[in-house]
């Protein structure tokens, strides 16, 4: 006698993304894992007693996504400060101020000189006047607390003069990355002079803690099931085992360590794809360049809208060491560049150090501006493309990337080439903002055809594109008898609508366990 199920799901359009796409009515879970595709009367022969049924009413049921390359924390500081992710400078600073307004006067409580007013998420590409905000508009929301706007790309941040003294920071420091006119600092931190507000800000355990609760329930609700986070000097490694053993974690977390952890990593002997339950160690990251938005991603002509070609934030002879360090020591290695220089850099160490071995599964974060022979060498060299499709908002006429790069926009963000090339593509969000369907939509609706996907594409590039990138196709990222019970339901089917980006998802499973459900099912 076959044994009931723990969960069935019926009337559903079931998609398994797989190639071809197969679809069916019913699903059924056991353990944790998928044990029946099939349709919705055959189901009720798996439904026990102690058995949850879901009637979908006729919704889409897809694998859960996956977002490749996130920083979990950052959303939950979203959440918990200042959200700047506004549409003018104005209103970016009101927010700042209510913030202010909720921490109180410095002075007010026991910390409240050490406690920083904290804004996260702005693009100035947006504002009519194109400009960072600077230390005189943010001296305006607090002149005694130090106040932090971190641009969206997290490479710029904009700090008040109380936040300058705090960090003994004047312009022309760091190597001129404190932004300065007139030899006094403008409040614009670039690169690694925003490496010390980071250091400033860190939140603590505890805070971590709250952080990454708020994300994980952010994040289900958006339909992620998993998520690889590039992590640095933080508690969060510590915290996400915690909520794991603790049986409160509800996303597949993917560690992607920042380089300056090797050492560690490789003292203790973790390795790639080690760890147990929802928690797994992933790859090595690290810089090559920088961003757009500030002018620091590493091209081989200069930018149009200035006299530069951006900079190194990892010099590609350190950036070779990395990479062969960590290759010979069995881990795969993932490096951020946007720049065509950078991923130039980047696909020259990664075929040092791996020759043809494709089964490492090198990855390059974001490749923004990569010409056919990079795609073709990333084809050759098995390098997973890990890009963020909601960078596409910046590519149509006037918007940023024509700013900064003039006619060249159109050779950004080439997904169609990289795909058609038959190279791996795993979508992630950059928490810019974390949603899975708005990046599908921005993809299904690039404006140029070397960027464009068509739905399924799109999908599967959220879900077993993001699988591949972290070895874990066999278990995850398509709907298959046996795989592990990681699952979304949509309100919607994104094949029968025009604005992708507003479905909504209704259900997550992860393991087999509901972590999500809107009242629309009840």
């Amino acid at each position: 006698m076959t044994a009931a199920a723990d969960l069935v799901l019926t009337d559903a359009e079931v998609h398994t993304l797989t190639d071809p796409d197969e679809t069916y009515e019913a699903l059924a879970v056991r353990d944790g894992r998928l044990v029946r595709l099939t349709n919705a009367y055959d189901v009720e022969f798996l439904v026990g007693t102690d058995t949850r049924v879901i009637d979908l009413a006729g919704r889409v049921v897809l694998p859960g996504f996956v977002d490749a390359h996130t920083h979990l924390p950052m959303v939950g500081r979203r959440l918990v400060h200042a959200d700047l992710s506004v549409d003018s400078r104005s209103d970016a600073v009101d927010r700042l101020r209510e913030r202010a307004a909720e921490l109180g006067d410095a002075g007010d409580d026991g910390d409240a000189t050490d406690g920083w007013v904290q804004g996260f998420g702005y693009d100035e590409s947006r504002w009519t006047d194109d400009r960072y905000l600077t230390r005189g508009e943010l001296d305006e929301v607090s002149d005694a607390r130090p106040v932090v706007a971190f641009r969206e790309d997290m490479h710029v941040a904009s700090v008040n003069s109380a936040a300058l003294d705090r960090l003994g920071l004047e312009a022309g420091d760091h190597g001129g990355d404190v932004r300065g006119e007139d030899g006094r600092a403008t409040g614009v931190l670039v690169e690694t002079a925003v490496d010390d507000v980071w250091d400033a800000v860190a939140p603590s355990r505890a805070e971590t803690r709250t952080l990454l609760t708020a994300a994980q329930r952010h994040a289900n609700e958006r339909g992620v099931t998993g998520v690889h986070d590039m992590v640095r000097n933080s508690f969060a490694p510590e915290v996400y085992r915690d909520l794991d053993a603790a049986g409160e974690l509800s996303l597949r977390v993917r560690l992607n360590y920042w380089s300056d952890h090797l050492d560690s990593l490789l003292d203790v002997g973790l390795r790639t794809n080690h760890g147990a339950g929802l928690v797994t160690v992933g790859a090595i990251k690290t810089y090559t360049d920088g961003s757009f938005g500030g002018r620091t991603a590493k091209l081989s002509e200069p930018y149009a809208d200035a006299e530069t070609t951006g900079q190194w934030v990892v010099p590609p002879a350190e950036l070779h060491e990395l990479v062969t360090r960590a290759d010979a020591a069995g881990l795969q290695v993932t490096a951020h560049a946007i720049g065509d220089e950078a991923v130039d850099a980047v696909l020259d160490a990664f075929e040092a150090a791996s020759g043809d071995d494709r089964e490492r599964r090198h990855r390059i974060e974001h490749a923004e501006l990569a010409d056919d022979e990079a795609i073709e060498r990333m084809r050759e060299a098995g390098v997973v493309a890990s890009v963020q499709p909601n960078f596409l908002k910046w590519a149509d006429e006037g918007g940023l990337y024509e700013r900064r790069l003039g006619s060249r926009r159109t050779e950004t963000n080439r997904y169609r080439a990289m795909l058609d090339a038959g190279v791996a593509l795993a979508f992630g969000s950059d928490c810019m903002p974390l949603d899975p369907l708005l990046g599908v939509s921005h993809a299904v609706d690039a404006p140029h055809e070397a960027q464009r996907l068509s739905v399924t594409e799109a999908l599967r590039a959220y879900t077993a594109g993001g699988a591949y990138a972290g070895f874990d196709e066999d278990r995850l990222g398509t709907l298959s008898v046996g795989a592990r019970a990681d699952l979304v339901a949509l309100d919607e089917s994104p094949w029968e609508t025009d604005a992708v980006a507003d479905v909504d998802p209704v259900l997550t499973v992860v393991d087999g366990r509901v972590v999500y459900e809107s009242t629309s099912l009840a």
